[in-house]
C-alpha cells in the first residue's frame, strides 16, 4: 500500500518537545541555529568577487545540532526539540569519534537509490521505538556537517569568522572516520554554486547556501542566504478539484508516466485567478469520465476540506501543461505547483519521471574536501 503523505509525521512540533539533559559544554541544547534568508539570486552578483562568500549544497533534510560530551550525546532539531530517539545510528556513530567533545552543526538526510529522500525521514518521527530501530537499519541517515561551534577541546568558536570555523571543521574530519559522519562540500568559487545549482537537481538537492566567511556563528539570525532552485515539468492533467464554494475549478490534478505505463499523481496546481477557473470549465468539464490515475491516484478528502473541495473527478487523460516547481521528491512535487502553459505540441505519454529524476549522482556531492 502506497504510504500516505498526510499521515506521516502527522504530528504538531510541540508534541516533540521535551527537556534537555544538563551537558558540560559551552554552547548547550537548546541552542537556536544560525538560519538563512531566501534570496533570488547567488551572491554575489558583481565578477571578481570570489573569497567574500562560501558556497554550499543546501540539503533536503533536518537541520541538526550534535552536542558531544564524553559519553554523552545530544542531538537538537531547528525548532529546539531533541532528536536522538529517532535517529540513534547517529548517536552511536558520533559516539564512537575519536573527538570526546564537540558541537557540530548540519543537517541530517537519508539517500535511497541515489535521491535525497524526505519522506523516509518522516517515518522517523513515530512513537514507536521498535519501528525506529528497524528503519535505523534498513535506511540509516547521514549527518553532514558545514559548521563546528565548540571544538575538541571544548573551546567555543561561535564568535570566530567562518573562514576560521571551516578550516577547524576540515581538520576536525582529518580524524573523524564515521561513513554516516560526513563534512558537507565547501566553495569559494562562484562557478562550483552556479554547477551546484544545476547538476544537484538530478540529487534533489534544494539550492544552494551562501555564507559571508568574515562572519561569526549568528546563533537565530537569518545570516546565511539560500537561493532555490526553480524548475519546469510537463505533465498530464489526470483528474480535477472543485472550488469549496461557486462550483468552479480549483486545481487541476497532474500525472506523469511511470515505466510501468501507468499515469502516477505527482501533485496539483491551483495557481489561478477567478476568472481563469471559470473559463477553465469549459476546457475541462468536457474531458470528465476518464480513466484518469491508473497508478498511484489521489487521496480523500482531509478534515479541512468542505465535502465538495474534497473530492475529484477523474478526467481523460489527453491534456498536458507545463508547471514550475521548486522540488521533486518521493516521486511527487513537495508544494503546490505554478501553472504555466498548455502545451498541445507534447503527447501525454511524452510526460514521463526523466523530466525530474535525471541521472541521480548523489556520491559527488558527498566527497570531501
Amino acid at each position: 500500500m502506497p504510504r500516505s503523505r498526510v499521515t506521516q509525521a502527522a504530528v504538531p512540533p510541540e508534541k516533540l518537545k521535551a527537556p534537555f539533559p544538563k551537558i558540560d559544554l559551552p554552547v548547550r541544547p537548546p541552542f537556536p541555529p544560525m538560519e538563512a534568508k531566501l534570496v533570488d539570486e547567488i551572491p554575489p552578483v558583481g565578477k571578481d568577487t570570489d573569497g567574500d562568500w562560501q558556497y554550499e549544497p543546501k540539503w533536503d533534510g533536518f537541520r541538526c545540532l550534535a552536542f558531544r560530551k564524553g559519553d554523552q550525546v545530544l542531538l537538537q532539531s531547528k525548532a529546539g526539540q531533541p532528536l536522538g530517539r529517532y535517529f540513534p545510528e547517529l548517536v552511536a556513530a558520533l559516539a564512537a569519534l575519536p573527538q570526546k567533545q564537540f558541537v557540530l552543526d548540519g543537517e541530517i538526510v537519508i539517500e535511497r537509490g541515489g535521491l535525497l529522500s524526505f519522506d523516509e525521514l518522516l517515518m522517523r518521527i513515530h512513537p514507536a521505538e521498535s519501528r525506529i530501530k528497524r528503519l535505523s537499519k534498513e535506511t540509516p541517515a547521514t549527518l553532514l556537517c558545514f559548521d563546528l561551534l565548540v571544538d575538541e577541546r571544548g573551546r567555543t568558536l561561535v564568535e570566530q569568522p567562518l573562514g576560521d570555523r571551516r578550516a577547524a571543521l576540515d581538520k576536525f574530519f582529518e580524524r573523524a572516520r564515521q561513513p554516516s559522519i560526513r563534512i558537507s562540500p565547501a566553495s569559494r568559487r562562484r562557478g562550483d554554486a552556479d554547477r551546484w545549482m544545476k547538476e544537484g537537481t538530478a540529487s534533489g538537492l534544494d539550492g544552494v547556501v551562501a555564507k559571508r566567511l568574515d562572519l561569526p556563528y549568528e546563533s537565530g539570525e537569518r545570516a546565511m542566504r539560500k537561493i532555490k532552485r526553480v524548475r519546469t515539468a510537463d505533465c498530464v492533467v489526470g483528474g480535477f478539484r472543485y472550488t469549496s464554494k461557486g462550483g468552479d475549478i480549483g486545481s487541476l490534478l497532474l500525472g506523469l508516466y511511470g515505466g510501468d505505463g501507468r499515469l502516477h499523481h505527482v501533485g496539483f496546481t491551483s495557481s489561478f485567478t477567478r476568472e481563469e477557473r471559470k473559463a477553465l470549465k469549459k476546457i475541462i468539464l468536457p474531458l470528465r469520465g476518464g480513466e484518469g490515475f491508473t497508478g498511484r491516484a489521489p487521496g480523500g478528502p482531509s478534515r479541512w476540506s468542505t465535502e465538495r473541495s474534497g473530492e475529484w473527478e477523474r478526467l481523460e487523460p489527453k491534456l498536458v501543461c507545463e508547471v514550475r516547481f521548486d522540488h521533486f521528491s518521493g516521486e511527487r512535487f513537495r508544494h503546490g505547483t505554478k501553472f504555466l502553459r498548455w502545451r498541445p505540441d507534447k503527447a501525454p505519454k511524452q510526460c514521463g519521471f526523466d523530466q525530474v529524476m535525471r541521472k541521480p549522482d548523489l556520491g559527488f556531492f558527498l566527497k570531501t574536501a
